[in-house]
C-alpha cells in the first residue's frame, strides 16, 4: 500500500516532497488542491478526499494546522472515523495541546487503529533539506515503522515514550526557540537604535560563543528586514499559547515565555501574522516608538 500524507502547507509540502523524491509511494491530499501539484510532478498520487487517502494507505501522516482540522480530516465524531482509522496508523505531526493528543490516541485505539505522535523541530528551510528533528511517542511497533519512514525527512529522530511525551518535549524545545529569537530581534533593535553597524554586530555574534544554527539562520533575515516566512508569527503565537497553557496546568512560572507571548500577540494584531517570526521586531519597534522620551 501507499503511505498517505495530508496537509501540504509551509512545512507539510517540503516534507512530503522529500518522501516522494526518496522513493516512498505516496498518496496525498490537501484542502487547497494547487498545493498538490509539486507532489504530483514528483511522482505522488493525488487523492480526491481524505477518505481516499485512508482507503489506499496503511500509514497516514497528518501535518495539519490545528485540532479542528485534524478532527475534520479523520471524521472524528462521525461514523466515518472508525472507517478511516481501523487497521491504520495515524501519525499526528502538527502541534496541538497534549490533552488533545492523548484523547485522540484513546479514540483511535478504541476504533482499532494505531497512533503515533510525531512533532518535528525545525522550520521551512530544514524541512526542504530533510534536516528536521523528529520526536515520536505512541504504540511501540508503529513508532518503529514511522521512524523508518521519516528517514528522508528528519536528520535525527528520538523516541519519547508514551503520548504525550513527544509533544511536551516539542513544547520545551519551542520555549527555548521563541525566547532566543525574541532576544535576537531585541538585540538587533538595540544595535540599530544606537547607530551601530548591524553587519558588524552579526559578524561579532557569529564569531562568538552565542552563535547557533538559529542565530545564523535568523540574523541575516533581521539584517535585511526579510520577513518572508519560514516559521510564521501566527504559528509561533499559537505555539506560545499552547506552551503557556501547559505551564499553567503544571503550576510552572514562565516569565520569559509570557513576555514573548505579549510581543507575538502584538505582532499578529498589527497584521504581521503571515510573516516570519523575526517580525516580532515590528512589535519591539512599535513599543519604542510609543515610549515616552526621557
Amino acid at each position: 500500500m501507499c503511505v498517505g500524507f495530508i496537509g501540504l502547507g509551509v512545512m507539510g509540502q517540503p516534507m512530503a516532497l522529500n518522501l516522494a523524491r526518496n522513493g516512498t509511494r505516496l498518496v496525498v491530499w490537501n484542502r487547497t488542491p494547487e498545493r498538490c501539484e509539486p507532489l504530483h510532478a514528483s511522482g505522488a498520487e493525488v487523492a480526491a478526499s481524505p477518505a481516499e487517502v485512508f482507503d489506499r494507505a496503511a500509514t497516514v501522516f497528518l501535518m495539519l494546522a490545528d485540532e479542528t482540522a485534524v478532527d475534520a480530516v479523520l471524521g472524528r465524531g462521525t461514523p466515518d472515523f472508525a472507517r478511516r482509522v481501523t487497521g491504520h496508523t495515524a501519525v499526528h505531526m502538527g502541534t496541538t495541546s497534549a490533552e488533545y493528543s492523548s484523547s485522540l490516541q484513546k479514540d483511535i485505539r478504541a476504533a482499532g487503529g494505531r497512533y503515533v505522535e510525531a512533532p518535528v523541530s525545525g522550520s521551512r528551510v530544514p524541512a526542504e533539506r530533510g534536516e528536521l528533528v523528529g520526536m515520536l511517542a505512541g504504540d511501540g511497533d508503529a513508532v518503529a515503522t514511522v521512524r523508518s519512514l521519516l528517514t528522508p525527512v528528519c536528520r535525527e529522530t528520538f523516541v519519547c515514550g508514551a503520548v504525550p511525551g513527544a509533544l511536551l518535549l516539542k513544547f520545551s524545545v519551542n520555549l527555548f526557540l521563541i525566547t532566543v529569537v525574541t532576544g535576537l530581534a531585541e538585540a538587533f533593535h538595540f544595535a540599530e537604535r544606537h547607530g551601530l553597524d548591524q553587519r558588524l554586530f552579526r559578524d561579532v555574534l557569529d564569531a562568538g560563543p552565542m552563535a547557533s544554527g538559529v542565530s545564523r539562520g535568523k540574523a541575516p533575515k533581521l539584517l535585511e528586514r526579510d520577513f518572508s516566512v519560514q516559521a510564521a508569527a501566527a504559528d509561533v503565537l499559537k505555539n506560545n499559547r499552547l506552551i503557556a497553557e501547559a505551564a499553567r496546568k503544571a503550576d510552572l512560572a514562565s516569565p520569559l515565555l509570557d513576555v514573548c507571548h505579549a510581543l507575538y500577540e502584538e505582532t499578529v494584531q498589527r497584521g504581521h501574522g503571515g510573516e516570519d517570526m523575526v517580525a516580532v521586531l515590528r512589535a519591539l519597534e512599535a513599543r519604542t516608538a510609543g515610549a515616552p522620551r526621557r
